[in-house]
């Protein structure tokens, strides 16, 4: 039997801590994955759900965008722990009906945690608050969309802001970036903005292509692996398998970040019996426990060292690369005392890594926020690619850059075009419609805030994600969406983004099927697509009874908006939301690399997308070559007294949702609200280890607050601390962004801790 939802929010009350695991999944993984599966679904649906996930004829896992393996290779089980927790709260069979939300008022809601939101269940009717009401309401969907209609009608298009989360389809995205379009405006802010923003500027402008160039097919076949400012173990626990097959191949791995990471130590693979009753395989050869925001001086260091050195690939750099003269001789002039303050790393430690770099013949690096989210994260990830230019380690098997990214579809969000910037086929889009498409550069997710905040902003559209959550400077970006007229989520389940309103204001909440369910149009039962993190793009089709009769798809959502909004429009909406094939078909007549895009993606396997640096060498930049760059090596300063923290996810934790409150790999249970400091670092500043602190960050425009954080000793580096988002979001400033991306610096935040 499935449990019922938490009626009491107990937040940290209970909470204890042990020791750090050093070895990731094995039976307490399928344990724990079960346990969350069976509690929201039941013993029958979760056996009948979790065998259809990640598999040819079932529905891609609304978790991470970690690719699968070829159909013929894949497990029965193929899913994770976290994976199995993300089924379970999008299949649950707890409820949010209209009696829900008439038993609880706003005014309490808000005041609940983003856990006890997020585990209330399904939202089954479309629902609205109206000004000066206290308790939403339900209403049919077509005065839903009417309403929507009105506020949108009744403002200049740039005056409206159109998010999405990366978990939206590729035909829905396709299709709500042209209503956005065909509207008038490329604001269309996303999370790409958040996450890995500075990782397509910085490949963007060395290799031509804002997307990695590996395939998972590489990362079994290298002879190196670095995995640098990522915890696979925890965000994309089915990377291990991949890690481990590698490393039985003969690969070596190197585990760069400023925490010890259990799924790096030691992977149990639940799906091999030594995996469940053996020790399981180690995988890092090497861990460098690098200060916060030292990999830029790192790879730095790195590339000098292989310069020195001669292990460059001269044919390579030769024929295929530009700017590397320039590189040499700013490498060359690298200050080792600088190195050594930026990373807090040993000399020994750091040429052990190069050596690693020049002996393979095969290198991948593999990098996720730890990468992307601090001021020098462009820079940091173009120096990435300079080592890798410098081995030559593009275009060839085993070898390329491969940025982890989060959710399931965000890569094919933005290749769907989901961008503040008008993608380059925009216009041939405009001309096979008959439509004139906006020029003007839109807001992204940092800008669109100050555009609420500032009032030039006045309604705002989601379509998934938990905006309020997720963005910077919690206080500023909650205050902002108070300014609109007229907020309206497409979700599956409560979050705090639905609950942060104003009493003037209006908020629709527009309850969407979810990958798991069965969508039924009158062309019969439709699939939809995603793309995964190495480009391929696959089929996804649920098979279970929608949570409610009355919940309607994405696209069949953004079709009837568009329809409210654009009476007059030509666009054939109607047709779209009745038979996804006809989306398809102009994706196909649109995007690059989308030809036969009905007949490739009817295969069990899919197809993998044109990546020409990977399938050719060839390098699609203003000269046609891969970009050796130079950048600047500024060290951050921190005062005495003061740590420099970053924010991650826990264990029981997808982006913003909250499975459960324990942090297994950590030693954390029933608890969030904890920061992790070296011990030394503690008896230095006169702090106990279990004592409870506020988070406070500095900035130039005054200090920022989090408050009760219970403190754990952990060996993490020494000047560093680490804690939870969405909790410590509000520590980071909204105009504290990366250089280049206007990625919000979460991995980079300077506090004091302040005891209680």
């Amino acid at each position: 039997m499935a449990k019922k939802p938490p009626r009491d929010d107990v937040g940290d009350r209970n909470l204890t801590v042990r020791g750090p695991e050093v070895a990731a999944a094995g039976l307490p993984g399928v344990r724990h994955g079960l346990a969350a599966a069976m509690n929201h679904m039941g013993v029958r649906r979760t056996a009948l759900t979790l065998l259809k996930v990640n598999q040819a004829e079932g529905f891609d896992c609304p978790g991470c965008a970690w690719p699968e393996p070829a159909p013929k290779h894949r497990a029965t089980a193929e899913f994770c722990e976290n994976g199995a927790k993300a089924v379970a709260e999008e299949a649950t069979l707890r409820r949010v009906t209209p009696e829900f939300f008439a038993a609880h008022p706003i005014a309490e809601l808000v005041g609940r945690s983003d856990y006890w939101l997020g585990q209330q269940g399904r939202i089954t009717h479309p629902m609205v608050k109206h000004p000066g009401a206290t308790h939403f309401t339900p209403l049919p969907w077509a005065q839903a969309f009417a309403l929507a209609a009105e506020h949108l009608k009744a403002i200049e298009p740039d005056q409206a802001l159109f998010y999405t989360s990366g978990r939206t389809s590729n035909e829905a995205a396709f299709l709500y970036q042209l209503f956005a379009r065909a509207y008038g405006t490329n604001n269309l802010p996303d999370c790409s903005n958040m996450c890995h923003e500075s990782s397509g500027v910085a490949l963007g402008a060395t290799i031509g292509m804002g997307k990695g160039s590996v395939t998972l097919d590489d990362i079994h076949d290298a002879k190196l692996i670095v995995v640098v400012g990522q915890n696979p173990g925890t965000n994309h626990p089915r990377m291990l398998a991949a890690l481990e097959k590698a490393k039985q191949r003969g690969a070596k791995i190197i585990s760069i970040n400023p925490l010890p990471e259990a799924g790096l130590m030691r992977f149990k693979n639940p799906q091999k019996v030594g995996g469940l009753v053996g020790s399981g395989t180690p995988l890092a050869d090497l861990h460098l426990p690098i200060r916060v925001g030292g990999d830029l001086a790192l790879f730095q260091a790195i590339g000098a060292l292989l310069v020195e050195w001669g292990a460059v690939d001269e044919a390579f750099v030769t024929a295929y690369t530009s700017g590397f003269e320039g590189y040499a001789a700013a490498v060359r002039e690298v200050d080792a005392d600088l190195v050594a303050r930026a990373t807090g790393l040993s000399t020994d430690e750091i040429e052990a890594a190069a050596r690693l770099f020049a002996a393979s013949e095969a290198t991948v690096v593999c990098w996720a926020m730890g990468l992307t989210q601090g001021r020098d994260a462009v820079a940091t990830i173009s120096e990435v690619v300079n080592v890798q230019l410098l081995r030559g380690m593009i275009g060839k098997p085993g070898a390329g850059l491969c940025p982890v990214r989060g959710h399931s579809n965000v890569q094919g969000d933005r290749t769907m075009g989901i961008w503040h910037e008008p993608p380059t086929w925009l216009g041939r889009l405009g001309d096979r419609l008959g439509l004139t498409m906006p020029t003007r550069r839109g807001h992204d997710t940092v800008e669109a805030i100050r555009a609420m905040r500032d009032g030039h902003a006045k309604v705002f559209v989601a379509v998934g994600g938990n905006f309020a959550a997720a963005s910077p400077d919690t206080d500023v970006t909650e205050a902002a969406l108070r300014r609109c007229t007229l907020t309206a989520h497409v979700s599956t389940k409560l979050n705090r983004s639905h609950v942060v309103t104003a009493d003037e204001q209006t908020v629709l909440i527009l309850p969407c099927l979810g990958r798991t369910e069965r969508d039924a149009q009158t062309a019969g039962d439709q699939f939809v697509t995603v793309e995964d993190s190495m480009s391929n793009v696959h089929a996804s089709q649920g098979h279970l009874d929608p949570a409610s009769p009355l919940l309607r798809s994405e696209v069949a959502i953004v079709c009837g908006l568009a329809r409210a909004v654009l009476p007059d429009s030509t666009i054939p909406w109607e047709s779209y939301a009745q038979d996804y094939r006809a989306i398809r078909a102009l994706i196909g007549q649109t995007v690059p690399g989308f030809d036969d895009f009905e007949a490739k993606v009817r295969t069990k396997a899919g197809f993998t997308l044109p990546h020409p640096p990977r399938d050719s060498r060839s390098f699609p930049t203003p000269d046609g070559r891969a970009r050796f760059t130079v950048s600047p090596l500024e060290v951050l300063t921190v005062p005495a007294g003061r740590l420099l923290l970053q924010t991650l996810r826990s264990h029981d934790q997808y982006n913003t949702t909250i499975y459960g409150l324990d942090d297994r790999y950590r030693g954390v249970k029933a608890g969030r609200r904890v920061v992790f400091v070296n011990p030394d670092d503690l008896a230095e500043l006169g702090i106990a280890d279990g004592s409870t602190v506020d988070l406070i960050s500095e900035w130039a425009d005054g200090e920022r607050r989090a408050p009760s954080f219970r403190v754990i000793g952990y060996p993490t580096v020494r000047g560093c601390a680490a804690t939870y988002f969405p909790e410590a979001n509000v520590l980071v400033p909204l105009d504290s962004t990366a250089t280049g991306s206007n990625t919000p610096t979460s991995k980079q935040i300077i506090v004091r801790l302040q005891p209680v």
